[in-house]
């Protein structure tokens, strides 16, 4: 494995850990604090909307950690098998500069520009 490769590889591995991290502080403080706030004129009902709020954009950034951390992991199995920097639908090589800049990229710039194409 070349010396490139090898930092990409660590490239994943540390971001994986990053990502578990970040996933494991999020669902850690995702218990609603128990604490209410004096003196609204809503009362209630503004607490509970802003919880339902906090629930959502939580919801969301945890979508959107865990799939961050499937194409991680998908690159680390893709070294695993050796098809690492192999677009998935061509089996074509991945331009080395896209997956400097995006290690976890699985598709070459012309399918991912076809599958966002193909998208609209």
């Amino acid at each position: 494995m070349t010396a490139k490769l090898n930092i990409l590889r660590s490239h994943l591995e540390n971001e994986k850990t990053h990502l578990l991290e970040e996933l494991d502080q999020l669902q850690s403080s995702a218990n609603p604090q128990e604490e209410r706030r004096e003196g609204s004129p809503f009362g209630k009902r503004e607490e509970e909307a802003n919880e339902a709020l906090e629930m959502e954009k939580r919801a969301a950034l945890e979508k959107r950690i865990k799939e961050q951390m499937a194409d991680v992991e998908h690159a680390l199995h893709k070294f695993e098998e050796d098809t690492y920097g192999l677009c998935d639908i061509c089996g074509k090589a991945i331009d080395p500069e896209r997956l400097e800049a995006l290690p976890q990229a699985y598709l070459c710039m012309n399918c991912k520009a076809q599958l966002a194409k193909n998208a609209r």
